[in-house]
């Protein structure tokens, strides 16, 4: 009889699932794989958020497999010879996955394929299942990629999604596979790192958490995705991350719903597909700038010390701090903060946008190196920015953002009681009453960080 196996990777559901359908339209018996990649954990990115919600995704995708006659085969190891050792036991003539773009990711593929190939079995790699649109399929004449977001959105909104497919009604497992435990959650349970605020996973989460956006929150984003305190995104980015959610399924149900919101929020989408392209066509930007401005970043204990106040929220200026305060306790941060929170560390402080982009990974559930690196590159300038020297003023971005300080009091408790503009320039008040607040000083003047970062880059 023939046998597929379908390894799952950031594609973590049922629904629209390319790798899957094909499996199981071959009409015999189909292996659903995820392995526990130990080159991942070794490069530091299985941190206790991503972990846990992983654990969540893992258990709602068995269970869906289950209801439908099968199940979740769980593996730990170098992934290419545990698919192999898979494929062996359940005599499987082919393996389904699907496409990614990081340098490792297509290294991997390669060293699968030649070892399936040499075994007499074959690999099947789908695109557009993390993505709407594949990262090759939108080019300019003259390069490999677009390096522009505009250009790149004007071409990518004339193509449509391949059409959403139904999950499979039923399937089955050959015998005689083995499993490991599935993960779960609770064995995470006071780790360092493990955020206490961390969102559910899971594709039934994440459907959930769709269909209750697209019901009515979705006609505000236009008006509202910067307001902090309102929190009127869609906190559907950890679902994106790990595939419970099908990018291209969200665009077109976000499209039918329609309207200036359900527009700005695809275009997110259509980011999230830009920053695809951009690594896939320029790999070595996980860590490299994507355009050098020849930056000589602060280094030394001064340097060093203001990352820490950074880290711990503890910079004295309320809107910077209280996005990272955010992150610590939930794993997630708006994505308004983000944008302020990176200029502030790389402008203001001049601290090299790798510091700020690794702590991110630390507590991020939806932190990947697409998204996270080359957004991290473009609040420092070093990315695809248009403006690369712009400097955020998170004073001018908390009254503009955070008017009434309603962000601010929720996760900086030391000001909660300041009343006023003065929540977002605790260092205006009276002498005894700053004092008693608890919350530090400024750990740099604005105009003075402004003054060192044009310098440095040459502006001055």
């Amino acid at each position: 009889m023939h046998v597929s196996v379908v390894l799952f990777t950031a594609d973590l559901r049922l629904h629209d699932h390319p790798p899957l359908r094909a499996a199981c339209d071959g009409r015999g018996r189909v292996v659903p794989l995820f392995v526990r990649d130990r080159a991942v954990d070794a490069a530091g990115f299985a941190v206790p958020n991503r972990l846990a919600f992983l654990a969540d995704c893992l258990r709602d995708l068995d269970a869906g497999l289950r209801a439908r006659g099968g199940r979740l085969v769980v593996r730990s190891g170098d992934v290419v010879e545990e698919v192999c050792r898979v494929a062996a036991e359940a005599d499987a003539d082919e393996v389904h996955m699907a496409a990614d773009v990081s340098a490792y990711a297509r290294a991997r593929e390669g060293r699968l394929r030649r070892a399936l190939e040499g075994a007499g079995r074959r690999l099947h790699v789908h695109e557009t299942v993390t993505t709407v649109v594949a990262p090759g399929a939108v080019t300019p004449a003259a390069s490999d990629h677009f390096a522009v977001f505009t250009p790149y959105l004007r071409q990518w909104s004339r193509l449509s999604p391949r059409p959403v497919l139904a999950a499979p009604r039923a399937l089955r497992v050959p015998d005689g596979v083995r499993s490991e435990p599935l993960p779960d959650r609770a064995d995470l349970a006071g780790r360092a790192g493990l955020s206490p605020g961390l969102a559910r996973g899971g594709e039934t989460e994440g459907r959930r958490r769709l269909a209750a956006w697209l019901r009515g929150p979705v006609a505000r984003y236009e008006d509202r995705h910067d307001d902090l305190a309102g929190d009127a995104t869609s906190r559907l980015s950890p679902h994106l991350h790990f595939g419970t959610l099908s990018p291209g399924e969200v665009v077109h149900r976000a499209r039918r719903a329609g309207g200036p919101g359900a527009e700005s929020f695809v275009r997110q989408l259509a980011w999230r597909d830009f920053h695809r392209q951009v690594l896939a066509a320029r790999p070595a930007v996980a860590a490299a700038d994507y355009r050098t401005r020849h930056d000589r970043w602060r280094t030394g204990p001064g340097a060093e010390a203001d990352a820490a106040a950074w880290r711990a929220g503890r910079t004295g200026f309320p809107l910077v701090d209280a996005g990272l305060r955010q992150l610590r306790h939930e794993g997630w941060m708006h994505n308004r903060a983000r944008l302020l929170t990176a200029s502030f560390l790389t402008k203001t402080l001049y601290v090299d946008w790798r510091v700020g982009a690794r702590h991110f990974l630390s507590l991020l559930v939806d932190g990947d190196v697409a998204n996270n690196q080359l957004n991290w590159q473009w609040a420092a300038g070093t990315g695809t920015d248009s403006r690369p020297h712009r400097v955020l003023n998170p004073v001018v971005q908390a009254r503009r953002y955070d008017p009434d300080g309603a962000y601010v009091r929720r996760w900086v408790p030391e000001l909660a009681g300041v009343s006023g503009r003065a929540v977002h320039e605790p260092w205006t008040l009276p002498d005894a009453e700053r004092a008693g607040l608890g919350y530090p000083a400024p750990v740099i003047g604005l105009a003075e960080g402004l003054a060192r970062f044009r310098e440095a880059r040459g502006l001055t």
